[in-house]
């Protein structure tokens, strides 16, 4: 069953490994811009940037880009995430994608698989994904945040620390992964927005405040997270200038 769903893309014009990054230049257009782009490719019957500045909402405008300003002081993409939803005048029901703005490879189809997994999943309050990891070195990374999920394809557990473990793995070290295959979670989001609007509502998690995973509140709160499992890896984020280089050579205008 297929459903009309809304992609958001919430930029904050601060960052200190990259300042100014959503207006960084990819080929002639700022990287919101691009993001924005690429998500108009995907199935979404509309693509909004939440912006923090004004001056980011004009570069949008300028490119033919729908941008909304939204407060500056958020603490976090979600908060931005459930003012927009209200400012677009959204129904509880309806169904919001969180993309990153500073994902400019972002897979259109895989938009549609995460915003089609939540249809599917009607005891589900959010959806994401996750894609095998086959490097020894993505699993013992805690910058890789890990995702162990059930039978339905939701999730039991999101951690930085290598997950599943195996009962004699701390015997002889990390020297292989176990099997099945673990699962790198994709910072890409899909919500209900009843859920979405009533998420910084909810008091922060312990595990939230440790792993330093926004998506732990959702569970420890009893909400049900689908993941899609995609069998591609996602094009590289930008958070420092030798992301953006990378980000440059790999773009296909």
């Amino acid at each position: 069953m297929s459903q009309a769903f809304t992609v958001i893309v919430p930029a904050r014009l601060a960052s200190t490994r990259l300042p100014f990054k959503p207006l960084a230049d990819i080929h002639g257009l700022p990287m919101v811009v691009r993001v924005a782009q690429r998500s108009a490719l995907s199935n979404a019957s509309q693509v909004v940037v939440a912006a923090d500045s004004i001056e980011v909402v004009q570069a949008c405008q300028a490119h033919g880009v729908r941008a909304m300003l939204t407060q500056m002081d958020h603490p976090s993409g979600s908060d931005r995430l459930a003012e927009a939803s209200a400012l677009l005048g959204l129904g509880p029901l309806e169904v919001v994608v969180n993309v990153q703005g500073d994902e400019p490879l972002i897979n259109p189809e895989l938009i549609n698989q995460v915003a089609e997994l939540l249809v599917q999943r009607p005891t589900a309050s959010m959806s994401t994904a996750a894609h095998e990891i086959h490097e020894l070195a993505e699993f013992t990374n805690p910058n890789v945040v890990k995702v162990v999920i059930d039978q339905a394809q939701l999730a039991l557990y999101f951690s930085r620390a290598p997950i599943p473990w195996w009962r004699d793995g701390f015997s002889k070290g990390i020297q292989s992964l176990p099997q099945p295959a673990p699962l790198r979670h994709i910072g890409i989001y899909a919500y209900r927005v009843g859920f979405l609007q009533s998420f910084p509502t909810l008091l922060p998690a312990p595990i939230e405040t440790g792993e330093a995973l926004e998506q732990l509140r959702a569970l420890w709160h009893g909400h049900k997270i689908a993941v899609h499992i995609t069998p591609d890896m996602p094009g590289p984020g930008v958070d420092t200038p030798e992301d953006l280089e990378r980000v440059r050579a790999l773009y296909k205008p």
